[in-house]
C-alpha cells in the first residue's frame, strides 16, 4: 500500500489520458476527484480499467464532453443525481457531490475504505496526490477491516449490504463488528432496491474468487431470503445419504468446490489452460462463464423442495433438474441478467445430472460422448465442471480429489473427447436439407431436421465420409427408422 501519497502511475495508460482530458476540460477554475474504489485499488497495488470521478456540480457536462474528446461512449445513468458514465478503452464514472463539500460527500459514502480521494489536478500537475480521508479509510484499509463511514449507511442504500459481503469475503479482510448487526437490520429493504443494482452486486460477488465465503456472510446477514427467496424452501429439504447437507448448504458447498476448481485449474492438467480461458468469457452484464457457472451451482437443486417425494420408500426428486432449469431462467429474469447468461445457467441446472446417469450406464460409447457434446455445445465444459462441483458437495470432498478418483472418470473421459468433438462439430455437414428434399422427395418441415441430425451424427462418428454415402444411408433408410440397433456404436 501506497502510504499518504498516490502516484499518476498507478494509472492505466488509458485512464492517466482520461485524467489528462478531463484537468484540461476542468479548466483553471475547475475541480476535480479520483474517489471510491478506485483509489482503494490501487493503494492496495490493484489494476483498475475503471475511473470513479466527482466534481462540485456539472458532472454531466463534463462526461459528455470527455466522452467526446476520447472518442468514447456515452451515457447518462442517473440525470437527476447527476451521474454519467464514459466508456471506451476503459471506463469513467463521473457524478457531482452528494453533499456540499469534498469531505462531507467522502463522509455519506458507504465504507471508509470507499471513502478515499485524490485530486484530479494534483495527479496531472505533480504526478501524484496526497489522499483525502476523512473517515479512516487508510487504517482499514491497513487492516483490511470493512467499516461503515456512519451509523445510517446502510439504511440510506440497503444495496451496500451485498457489497460489504463482498468486499469481506477477499481474503484477510474482516467485517467490523458493527456491520452485521445492521446489515441483518437493512436486509429486508433489499426488496424495494432496483433489480439491476441487486444483479450488479451479486455479479461482482460471482467474478470474485471467494464467492462461497461472500455468500456464506450474507447468510449470516438474512439476505438470501430476500434476494433469493427460494433459499427458504432449500434450507428446510433434507437429503438421505450419500448426502451429508439439507439442499441449501449443499448448494452453498458447490459454489465453495467451483471457488476451489476455478483457483487450481492446473490440477486438470492439460485442460487448464483451455478451461481457464473459457471461464474468462463475458456472457452479459460484466459476468463470465466462471461467474455463471457458480451462479448454476448456487441453483442447480433450487427446484428439489418442490418435487422431493417418496418412491418405494426412498426420497426421490424426479424431474428436479427440468423443473430446475425453469426456475433458474425466472430467477434470471427477475435479477435481470442478460438473456444470454439466463440461458446458460438454466441449460446447466437442466443438464446438471446428466454426467452422472452417463457413469451409471457404463461404459461412454461413441455415440454417447458425442451426444453430449452435441445436446450441450458451448457448455459441455461448464457441465463437466459444474458437476464436479456437484459431486465434491455431496459429501464436503475436495472437487480435485474427486476428479482424480473413480467417480471422477466419467467426467475425465468427457474432456478427453473435447477437442475432437469439437473438430467434428466444426466440419461442413455432408448433406444440405435441399439434398435430403431431393432424396427423399418430401417437402420442408421438421422431419428435414431430424435426417439431417441422424445424417450428421453418423458423420461425427466416422460411419459416413463422403455425400454420396450419406445419400445412400437415406436410400436404404427409407421407410424405417434411422435409430435401427445395430446401426453403429
Amino acid at each position: 500500500m501506497a502510504g499518504d501519497w498516490l502516484s499518476a502511475t498507478a494509472f492505466a495508460p488509458a485512464l492517466r489520458d482520461a485524467l489528462a482530458t478531463a484537468d484540461r476540460l476542468l479548466g483553471p477554475a475547475g475541480h476535480g476527484w479520483v474517489v471510491g474504489g478506485t483509489v482503494r485499488d490501487l493503494l492496495l497495488g490493484r489494476p483498475s480499467r475503471d475511473l470513479d470521478l466527482v466534481v462540485p456540480s456539472g458532472a454531466l457536462d463534463l462526461g459528455r464532453a470527455l466522452a467526446d474528446r476520447l472518442g468514447w461512449s456515452f451515457f447518462a445513468l442517473d440525470e437527476r443525481r447527476g451521474v454519467c458514465r464514459a466508456v471506451g478503452e476503459g471506463q469513467v464514472d463521473v457524478a457531482d457531490f452528494r453533499a456540499p463539500t469534498l469531505t462531507a460527500d467522502l463522509e455519506a459514502r458507504d465504507f471508509s475504505v470507499n471513502a478515499l480521494a485524490v485530486s484530479v489536478r494534483a495527479l496531472i500537475e505533480r504526478g501524484g496526490a496526497t489522499v483525502e480521508d476523512p473517515t479512516g479509510g487508510r487504517a482499514d484499509l491497513a487492516a483490511r477491516r470493512v467499516r461503515l463511514c456512519g451509523p445510517r449507511a446502510l439504511a440510506e442504500d440497503p444495496v451496500r449490504v451485498l457489497r460489504a459481503a463482498r468486499l469481506a469475503a477477499q481474503p484477510g479482510w474482516t467485517l467490523d463488528v458493527h456491520v452485521e448487526p445492521a446489515a441483518r437490520a437493512v436486509a429486508p429493504s433489499l426488496a424495494g432496491t432496483a433489480a439491476e443494482r441487486v444483479r450488479d452486486e451479486l455479479i461482482g460477488m460471482l467474478e470474485e474468487p471467494d464467492t462461497g465465503r461472500a455468500l456464506r456472510l450474507l447468510d449470516r446477514m438474512d439476505v438470501p431470503a430476500v434476494v433469493l427467496p427460494e433459499s427458504a424452501a432449500m434450507r428446510a429439504t433434507t437429503q438421505t445419504p450419500p448426502h451429508r447437507f439439507d439442499v441449501w448448504e449443499h448448494s452453498l458447498r458447490a459454489v465453495e468446490a467451483m471457488d476451489d476448481i476455478a483457483s487450481h485449474l492446473d490440477g486438470l492438467e492439460p485442460w487448464g489452460g483451455d478451461l481457464a480461458a473459457h471461464l474468462i468469457e463475458p456472457v452479459g452484464d460484466g459476468l463470465t462463464r466462471g461467474g455463471a457457472m457458480k451462479l448454476a451451482a448456487l441453483l442447480h437443486d433450487v427446484s428439489k423442495p418442490e418435487t422431493r417425494a417418496l418412491v418405494d420408500g426412498r426420497t426421490r426428486f424426479i424431474g428436479h433438474d427440468k423443473l430446475g432449469a425453469e426456475r433458474a431462467r425466472a430467477i434470471g429474469r427477475r435479477l435481470r441478467l442478460s438473456t444470454r447468461a439466463t440461458e446458460i445457467v438454466a441449460r446447466l441446472v437442466a443438464h446438471h445430472l446428466r454426467p452422472m446417469h452417463l457413469a451409471q450406464a457404463g461404459l461412454i460409447t461413441r455415440r454417447a460422448r458425442h451426444r453430449f457434446f452435441r445436446d450441450l455445445g458451448d457448455e459441455a465444459r461448464d457441465l463437466v465442471l459444474v458437476t464436479l462441483a456437484d459431486a465434491a458437495a455431496v459429501r464436503g470432498d475436495p472437487p480435485l480429489a474427486i476428479w482424480a478418483g473413480t467417480a471422477g472418470d466419467v467426467l475425465r473421459l468427457l474432456i478427453q473427447g473435447m477437442n475432437e468433438e469439437e473438430r467434428i462439430a466444426a466440419a461442413p455437414p455432408l448433406l444440405t436439407g435441399h439434398d435430403v428434399m431431393g432424396a427423399l422427395g418430401l417437402g420442408p418441415g421438421p422431419e428435414i431436421g431430424r435426417h439431417l441430425a441422424r445424417v450428421r451424427e453418423r458423420q461425427a462418428l466416422g460411419l459416413l465420409t463422403t455425400r454420396e454415402e450419406a445419400l445412400a444411408y437415406l436410400d436404404r433408410a427409407r421407410g424405417r427408422s434411422l435409430d435401427t440397433p445395430g446401426e453403429g456404436p
